[in-house]
């Protein structure tokens, strides 16, 4: 994939589909920066990445807070060198009727989700800028593209970040910087899967062992199917994409 000594910035790399992705990137030959709020499990990981054979530096970092985004990527420039690719993967999830939604909720959602991919882009783009080149993807959703009872709010930030994703890519192909979103599907094994279950009881919703059955190939994604669609808009192979949200959804979502 001609990525050997690359380096990545991931965010929300810790745990789940951020630590798929890392370890993914980390097999194609990108060194990572492992950012996460979660300051031991984000060394966890670095440690994970560098006993594979890869460099690798852990950073905490609110990425709704353009201060701490901005000193994250000054960071991981000055442990690994310029950044070629930056993965927006933190992100957090609340469910609820969008008629009694709260505040706090909504304004949370907001920050993480949509904030972050902003501030994290921001932080980065300077660099790849005066360079020429870069490489960015944010990790999106399916419920970007449809809107869903009691995951309203959720589906408000998704969308904002396709949108950020198509108008960067017009603004920065010029640049030599491409910029794509992944949309995962219902993606089993993650802290947020949990959540989102525990909550989606409270709401009568399916559990996912049901919406499983829906979904054409006949299973959940795992974090290693969101890693491997990253992967691929992260190398040369697709160097002729940009602006796109890729689905990964088994079929479940076609648009």
């Amino acid at each position: 994939m001609n990525t050997m000594g690359r380096v990545a910035l991931v965010t929300g790399a810790a745990t789940g589909i951020g630590l798929a992705i890392a370890l993914r990137l980390a097999r194609a030959g990108y060194d990572i920066a492992v950012a996460d709020i979660n300051a031991p499990g984000a060394e966890a990981a670095a440690k994970q990445l560098r006993e594979s054979g890869r460099q690798a530096a852990a950073i905490q970092c609110d990425v709704g807070d353009r201060q701490a985004a901005f000193r994250m990527a000054e960071e991981a420039t000055r442990a690994l060198g310029d950044i070629d690719l930056l993965v927006n993967n933190a992100g957090i999830a609340r469910l609820g009727p969008l008629a009694s939604f709260s505040e706090k909720d909504w304004r949370d959602l907001f920050k993480v989700n949509v904030d972050g991919v902003f501030f994290c882009c921001q932080a980065v783009l300077p660099r790849m800028l005066a360079r020429r080149r870069g490489n960015i993807v944010n990790i999106a959703s399916w419920n970007g593209k449809l809107g869903a009872p009691d995951f309203g709010a959720y589906s408000a930030t998704k969308f904002a970040v396709i949108g950020l994703t198509q108008a960067l890519a017009r603004e920065l192909a010029s640049h030599g910087i491409r910029v794509n979103a992944v949309c995962p599907g219902i993606v089993a094994g993650t802290a947020m899967r949990a959540q989102v279950e525990r909550e989606g009881q409270a709401f009568g919703l399916p559990p996912s062992s049901e919406r499983a059955k829906m979904i054409p190939l006949g299973r959940l994604a795992s974090p290693e199917d969101i890693a491997n669609a990253v992967a691929f808009l992260a190398s040369d192979e697709a160097a002729y994409m940009t602006g796109q949200a890729i689905n990964v959804t088994g079929g479940l979502w076609l648009h």
